[in-house]
């Protein structure tokens, strides 16, 4: 919703993945929140502990609320839980809606489809977020290998 916990927690993870596996170079990660609450503010420091301490980096990274462009511009919009793939969906152009999924999806065996937002949790909650997005995170990473996205 802000981009400061689970969203810029899956950019990170993400990009040090695709980094890790020398296929960095045929991506554009970003992330974005569907609302406005934490423009211009780095992660959550709790978020950017826990990925810290997995090696991932979070503290370059700034918030910022999804416009209309990245319909457009990415291939994959990737939600964290139902309220905010409602939000997407809603301000999507129906020409991208088959871009708008779970990121859970890429992590069938979690069976859930929603990374719970960590924010008024405690640390632990962070924990168990780093680890559902780093399953997803290589469960996509080899969805779009698999399907010709990256060669």
């Amino acid at each position: 919703m802000g981009n400061i916990c689970r969203s810029p927690t899956a950019e990170g993870v993400f990009a040090k993945l695709v980094k890790d596996n020398r296929v960095d170079n045929h991506f554009v990660i970003d992330s974005a929140g569907t609302h406005a609450y934490h423009i211009g503010d780095a992660p959550d420091l709790r978020s950017q502990k826990a990925a810290s301490d997995r090696g991932v980096a979070l503290s370059h990274l700034r918030a910022r609320k999804v416009n209309i462009t990245d319909f457009e511009k990415f291939d994959f919009i990737l939600a964290m839980d139902a309220e905010n793939h409602a939000n997407l969906m809603a301000l999507c152009p129906d020409s991208h809606k088959t871009k708008v999924q779970y990121f859970l999806d890429y992590a069938p065996q979690l069976k859930t489809r929603e990374v719970p937002d960590p924010y008024y949790g405690g640390k632990y909650g962070f924990e168990k977020v780093l680890d559902m997005i780093e399953a997803a995170a290589l469960g996509f990473l080899a969805h779009v290998q698999k399907t010709g996205h990256v060669k």
